[in-house]
């Protein structure tokens, strides 16, 4: 009697199990993916991809592609693509650096009038599209050769810099360290009793404090949402399953932030980054703004019989990507510290790359920022591995397209699967 009622419960707790994780691949797929990717690199670059100053490097190289991938988002979201933003991105880069290096501006001066004009550039762009009724992809196309053109004549063909080193401190500084160095292992004298480079290992404390920070928010909201389903009579996962998943993630963000710790610190960028991403994130999910843009992606008829104004909204998500564009912008002109006439060419393809590597649908309404993010560092990752290792650009062109269009095809299948 009781082997017979202990063997269903027995079965029902692995089919709990095996559902639990078949929704938690899907829903953690592309940082599974991202993972896999990282390892791959690291084997094939004999360690070289996790180094710390190699990481950091993928952040700065990758910063501008997310700032601009998250108003991308929105974007594609709601339906539209926009093919300019690269060239924008140029065109205020070159803007900043007249107004500092050729009139002496005040670089954060000269910041805010630079993003308020990327602002206004995707505001004519959407004016265009929303009330014009003209298809983004034809706004955006003319946008993208106007200020291509623009950029040209702004800079008349020079490369104008350098900057102040406020305005390079946006994409070249890290944040301090309040706390003071941890040195874990005391670095080799040289014999003029300094330290020898390369010797020891002296950790940036406050990276580290930051780090445990996340973990242990992160940690504290899990907890919360796992007992908020259960008190409101949800299913939840396997205890044992939701314990393993934690402990993998925080293991993961803590690896991360020492190997930060172990070079300058976060990123000053970084720190830009994050407080992005967490706006758009509550803007996406906690927000009415946020909502109707799904909303008017799913079925944009349907959303202005409901009552959404779809031309104010439209108008309002080109405007925020022409502002995160300018932002980009400013970030790649003071990684390289100047401005070129090439700045911007090829930017747009990477960023709507992410964008649907990430999971966005090209049909419009289904899209996340996590899923923009991450399919950032995914292009990201390749692009530098794939360096490392030595292939060619060429090489590295096609399998950046490919990527890119198995990911498209991955969605489509699923969603035919459902």
């Amino acid at each position: 009697m009781t082997t017979e009622t202990a063997t269903p419960t027995v079965n029902a707790a692995k089919a709990s199990a095996r559902d639990a994780i078949k929704a938690n691949v899907r829903e953690y797929g592309l940082i599974i993916a991202l993972i896999a990717i990282m390892i791959f690199f690291q084997i094939m670059t004999k360690g070289v991809l996790f180094y710390p100053v190699n990481l950091t490097n993928i952040v700065l190289q990758n910063s501008y592609i997310i700032v601009m991938a998250l108003g991308m988002l929105l974007v594609i979201v709601a339906g539209h693509i926009d093919l300019s933003v690269g060239s924008v991105a140029g065109f205020i880069g070159g803007a900043a650096a007249v107004l500092m290096v050729d009139y002496g501006f005040n670089p954060f001066i000269a910041a805010v009038l630079c993003i308020a004009l990327g602002a206004v550039i995707g505001g004519v762009q959407g004016y265009f599209v929303a009330y014009m009724k003209i298809p983004s992809f034809i706004v955006t196309l003319a946008g993208m050769l106007v200020f291509k053109g623009l950029l040209l004549w702004l800079l008349s063909g020079r490369s104008l810099g350098p900057f102040p080193v406020e305005f390079q401190m946006l994409s070249a500084g890290f944040i301090p360290d309040f706390i003071g160095p941890w040195t874990l292992v005391a670095p080799t004298l040289n014999a003029n009793g300094g330290p020898t480079p390369g010797t020891g290992i002296v950790l940036h404390a406050t990276t580290l404090l930051i780090g445990i920070i996340i973990v242990a928010l992160m940690l504290f909201f899990a907890l919360k949402s796992r007992r908020n389903r259960e008190s409101h009579g949800y299913e939840a996962e396997p205890f044992g399953f939701f314990i393993v998943k934690n402990v993998v993630m925080a293991a993961i963000i803590m690896f991360l932030m020492y190997k930060f710790a172990s070079y300058k610190g976060l990123p000053n960028v970084l720190i830009v980054m994050a407080i992005l991403i967490a706006g758009f994130v509550f803007l996406t999910k906690r927000m009415t703004f946020g909502r109707r843009i799904y909303a008017m992606g799913g079925n944009i008829k349907a959303a202005a019989l409901s009552g959404i104004m779809t031309e104010r909204l439209t108008f309002y998500i080109f405007s925020i990507m022409g502002a995160l564009a300018g932002l980009a912008g400013l970030i790649y002109a003071a990684r390289l510290n100047q401005a070129t006439p090439k700045a911007g060419l090829g930017m747009e393809l990477d960023v709507i790359a992410a964008v649907f590597v990430g999971g966005a649908s090209a049909m419009g309404g289904i899209g996340e920022v996590a899923g923009a993010v991450i399919g950032a560092f995914i292009m990201g990752v390749m692009n530098n591995g794939m360096g490392i290792m030595g292939i060619n650009i060429d090489w590295q062109q096609v399998i950046k397209g490919l990527v890119l269009l198995g990911a498209v095809a991955f969605d489509l299948y699923n969603k035919k699967k459902a």
